[in-house]
């Protein structure tokens, strides 16, 4: 039986303390780094066995660690990786990858010299739901993808440094390339800057690929509720993933017929019906996923190039949201 690897959780904020969860009940976690003094003991009481860090370097110069995942402020998380590595250690690290996309390349060509596994937590590309709706898509169960809608809308969790964009539509930009399987062509950004200057509260991305296909991002921090939504229009029909729902509502198909006859727009609408999928912890998925990449030296779904791909579609965002002009990526399939 393969060795389950020994990992440190860098950073045990709201999330870092979901992941210390998840690692700890896959029987990986052996020491976590958090510089809070009280966050640090609540955690500690939570998880005697690890041990407890007040700084990043102790965990990093543990030989005993063979992997740490990274749950900081995304500012950091490009320092972080390369001194990860550098201490030999495979890595997790939350989305996105880093903020520079010269860096994130740098970082790919570091892990992979260095024989390590680097991982970024694109999270709903584990989730169950979401992997349904892939696996019908790739089937054909709705003809060609046509156009995508992806909602990421809440009120709260409003940042001074990252703005929506870059805090929310991470996620959505994975899901949205791994349905259509290639990088968008030309990117049109705008937003709403309200609470503080120059950090967008909303933004409205649309990606345009070829074949006629499109989609667009809207996230913002500034609405009156939560809203987590992808709809996938096909040629022969829809997918709807709404992550707020529970259950069967979760993930819907609609095999609504629409096209022409004589002339005349015809809509042949039906019953929705679920979508079945398996009942699990997306989070869970993701970090056993990882620890089977660490013990099996497999390359993640969500590896490096991945996070590249979701990095060069923010930052093409990003330049047009400041600008006010579309931008262009190099476009084509994945290689």
């Amino acid at each position: 039986m393969t060795a389950i690897a020994r990992l440190a959780v860098i950073g045990t904020g709201h999330w870092g303390r979901n992941l210390a969860r998840n690692f700890h009940a896959l029987g990986a976690l052996a020491a976590f780094a958090e510089p809070h003094e009280a966050r640090r003991a609540e955690v500690a009481a939570l998880y005697p066995d690890a041990n407890a860090h007040d700084d990043t370097a102790q965990v990093l110069g543990d030989d005993t660690i063979d992997a740490v995942a990274i749950a900081a402020p995304a500012a950091v998380h490009g320092a972080l990786v390369a001194e990860a590595l550098d201490a030999g250690k495979h890595v997790f690290v939350e989305k996105p990858l880093c903020l520079d996309i010269a860096e994130g390349q740098g970082l790919a060509r570091q892990a992979d010299a260095a024989g390590r596994v680097l991982m970024v937590g694109h999270l709903l590309l584990y989730h169950p739901a979401f992997q349904a709706l892939r696996a019908m898509v790739a089937a054909g169960g709705i003809g060609n993808i046509r156009y995508i809608y992806a909602n990421r809308l809440s009120l709260g969790q409003i940042r001074r440094v990252e703005n929506a964009l870059w805090s929310f539509a991470p996620h959505d930009v994975s899901m949205i390339l791994s349905l259509v399987g290639e990088m968008p062509a030309r990117i049109m950004a705008s937003g709403g800057t309200y609470l503080s200057p120059e950090v967008a509260d909303t933004t409205l991305s649309h990606l345009s690929f070829g074949e006629g296909v499109q989609a667009h991002i809207f996230v913002s921090w500034l609405h009156p509720y939560k809203d987590h939504r992808m709809v996938v229009v096909g040629s022969d029909g829809m997918l709807v993933f709404d992550d707020v729902k529970q259950g069967l509502e979760k993930l819907l198909h609609y095999p609504h017929g629409v096209g022409w006859r004589d002339d005349l727009p015809n809509i042949d609408k039906a019953e929705a019906h679920p979508v079945a999928y398996e009942a699990e912890e997306p989070l869970k998925r993701e970090c056993a996923h990882f620890l089977d990449c660490v013990a099996n030296g497999a390359r993640p779904l969500s590896d490096a190039g991945e996070g590249l791909r979701v990095l060069t579609v923010l930052d093409a965002c990003q330049r047009s949201l400041a600008s006010g002009e579309p931008t262009t990526v190099d476009g084509g399939c994945f290689k």
